[in-house]
């Protein structure tokens, strides 16, 4: 059994409708801050359990969950009409598949049509209809009337009487970015051994916590300083005397320790944190249920090597489970699949799993390739080495008053040799991306590689650039097709002279030092206060982005 779609209404970033559609297995979501991907983990985790922030969401009920937009139009409404306005409700449909979800199963959704699944929501309460009026007649409402609102489920059957406890599918929600304690013990970590433990156990787990008083009461000690109490009090009547608290419903949850060598669980690492609850929660191995485990940016906290642990325990356990991975890490979407991953830009998802296995495979085999800053950018320029990036900055710098690309929405990314790779990537997400690159003194050559973006062939958002001119000169075995030589070509040695502080007599003494010393070069190029020509096709493809 697994999770297929979740629709949102007016929940926190998301105003009006919102679906998602998840893959069985592995999910990465990525976007960038305050694209809601937190809220979409939240909103899973709210309709599976109940819980927000580790509390009980019908106890900590407050107008900050529902969108901010939606309030506001509210509350506009109600200046504007003085007359009770349809209150703004949350949604968070859920639908399921699998085996044993008959009884879940019918048109009782916001599609109208049938399928399994069910809804939470958050919702007037139409018993304080009067009270309601009465509160508008009076006016001056700034807020939302949170106390007139009820927390439900019920089945796309129409059932009414279903709780978290009867939903099929149990969620583990792992976020090491936050603490979120519960009586010293951190409640997701006690959440997750219990749904570890088959329900004898949890019995027997509680039963042993109760006797804990009974033995607690039982001691000579206690009975004597009981004792003593009662003959020296004179605060009551009454008997007075210690004792611990008598066990409520679930007091085991919320009093036990989970420890860790001896050292409480909270305490430790919070990368170590993140790796016990995610090992625990792949290793559930209740039959009947079927999980969906929600990890929040796993990366925070953990070293490289311990999130290369993480990520193989993730693809070696996951099996029948379904996981949602939130993520900045390129590691991260590069070891687990690009195919898993899932866009989020604009209330929108964009999904990669549709590139070509040679690609798909070659990001996962060389995982340290920054494919999310091309994914999360607005606009990109793609260059080889680290001394095309220090260029192409400059020349962006001088055709834009002194800011970098980066200022103004543009990423410049070094990915080596692996153009075509990173546009395979662009193509299927609409990002508008410019190629700079050498001819190498082959022109016929380049047309070739990039045939599917020139010409009649050429898209919108994707550009290649290179100098089409092939120069020559005496050196053997040497290139003067590159950005160094280009360089000097749009300027002069006497120039670059100035700037690296050498003494050059003849350009290809001075191409041979720029081609041995790339990096330093660039860098006095860039640091330099000089007025400096660039190759065309470098103005070309900062002309593209500016577009």
């Amino acid at each position: 059994m697994n999770i297929v779609k979740i629709h949102i209404e007016n929940f926190k970033i998301f105003k009006g409708s919102f679906k998602f559609t998840l893959n069985k297995g592995i999910n990465i979501l990525v976007g960038d801050n305050e694209s809601g991907k937190s809220t979409i983990i939240e909103a899973i985790h709210l309709a599976l359990t109940g819980l927000h922030n580790g509390k009980y969401f019908k106890n900590e009920l407050s107008q900050y969950v529902f969108n901010n937009e939606v309030i506001a139009q509210y509350i506009q409404g109600l200046e504007q009409n003085n007359i009770a306005q349809p209150l703004p409700k949350i949604l968070i449909e859920v639908f399921i598949e699998g085996e044993n979800t008959a009884e879940f199963e019918g048109d009782g959704n916001s599609e109208k049509r049938k399928a399994s699944g069910f809804s939470f929501k958050v919702e007037f309460d139409e018993n304080y209809q009067n009270e309601y009026e009465e509160l508008v007649k009076i006016g001056g409402i700034k807020t939302l009337p949170i106390e007139y609102y009820n927390v439900s489920w019920s089945s796309f059957s129409r059932d009414e009487n279903i709780t978290s406890r009867t939903i099929p599918i149990k969620s583990a929600l792992i976020d090491s970015s936050s603490n979120k304690f519960q009586n010293g013990s951190d409640i997701y970590i006690s959440r997750i051994v219990k749904e570890f433990l088959e329900t004898k156990e949890v019995v027997e787990i509680s039963q042993a916590h109760r006797r804990m008083k009974e033995s607690f009461m039982g001691e000579e000690a206690i009975k004597r300083i009981n004792d003593k109490i009662k003959s020296a009090s004179k605060i009551s009547d009454k008997k007075v005397e210690l004792s611990v608290e008598l066990p409520s419903k679930n007091a085991w949850e919320s009093s036990l320790m989970t420890y860790l060598e001896d050292v409480p669980f909270h305490f430790i690492g919070k990368g170590e944190q993140c790796l016990v609850k995610t090992k625990l929660a792949l290793g559930h191995k209740k039959a009947k249920e079927a999980n969906i485990i929600l990890l929040e940016e796993p990366e925070n906290h953990l070293s490289y090597s311990k999130l290369n642990q993480l990520i193989s325990d993730i693809k070696r356990n996951s099996g029948e489970k379904q996981i949602l991975i939130s993520t900045h890490s390129s590691f991260v979407a590069n070891k687990l699949g690009l195919g898993h991953l899932i866009l989020l830009n604009d209330k929108k998802t964009v999904k990669l799993n549709e590139l070509s296995e040679n690609t798909y495979n070659f990001f996962e085999k060389l995982s340290g390739y920054d494919t999310l800053r091309l994914i999360l950018c607005k606009k990109a320029i793609l260059v080889e080495g680290d001394s095309d990036e220090l260029i192409v900055q400059k020349a962006f710098m001088v055709s834009n008053d002194g800011k970098l690309p980066i200022e103004k929405g543009v990423d410049v990314i070094s990915v080596g040799t692996s153009f075509l790779r990173f546009l395979e990537i662009a193509e299927k997400i609409g990002k508008k991306v410019v190629v700079v690159t050498d001819n190498d003194g082959n022109v016929e050559a380049l047309n070739k590689k990039y045939e599917n973006y020139l010409g009649d062939k050429a898209t919108p958002n994707i550009k290649i650039c290179f100098d089409s001119t092939i120069d020559g000169g005496e050196l053997q075995d040497f290139n003067y097709n590159t950005l160094e030589p280009k360089l000097l070509k749009a300027n002069s040695r006497e120039l670059f002279n100035k700037i690296f502080k050498t003494a050059y007599q003849t350009d290809d003494e001075l191409r041979k030092y720029m081609k041995a010393n790339k990096t330093d070069c660039a860098l006095k190029i860039f640091e330099t206060t000089e007025t400096l020509n660039f190759p065309q096709y470098i103005l070309d493809a900062i002309k593209f982005v500016e577009q």
